[in-house]
């Protein structure tokens, strides 16, 4: 009886030890420097193809808005997320840039502070508080087409 015990205990140190030997493929970040700004992907597929020029009008876009779960969680600036703010995430313009977004429609803007990063969902270029969302007239739709200005 100890024999038998002393045997499946060693198969089983064995197979567990076997285990934790495995190597498992590690998906690699990668951080980017924009604007002098650190982004960091979650992988080399994702394009930012939406970065804003000097002296361009606007970009156009799906624009998101946040989940009410989020809130008090932190941003990229550090600051805690709150609903109530005029705030947006933006992929590539600096922290602090102050943008008019339009929602193309039915014509209502807002004004409002980047102060975190995304979205990254493909084809959207902004993720804004729910009080953004809600002035421009699509948390029941969850999505719109909006065009996003830095203001100068």
């Amino acid at each position: 009886m100890k024999r038998s015990v002393t045997l499946l205990l060693l198969l089983l140190c064995a197979v567990f030890s076997g285990a934790c030997a495995i190597s498992r493929p590690v998906t690699r970040l990668e951080s980017v420097v924009i604007e002098s700004n650190p982004v960091v992907l979650e992988s080399k597929a994702l394009v930012l193809e939406n970065k804003l020029a000097d002296g361009d009008r606007g970009q156009v876009g799906a624009a998101s808005f946040y989940h009410p779960g989020l809130i008090g969680r932190r941003t990229a600036s550090g600051d805690p997320y709150n609903d109530r703010a005029m705030t947006a995430a933006h992929r590539t313009l600096s922290l602090g840039t102050r943008v008019r977004v339009t929602n193309l429609d039915n014509s209502k803007y807002v004004v409002v502070r980047i102060n975190d990063r995304g979205p990254y969902v493909r084809g959207r270029i902004i993720d804004l508080s729910g009080r953004a969302a809600r002035a421009l007239g699509f948390v029941r739709k969850g999505t719109a087409r909006v065009r996003v200005e830095p203001i100068t």
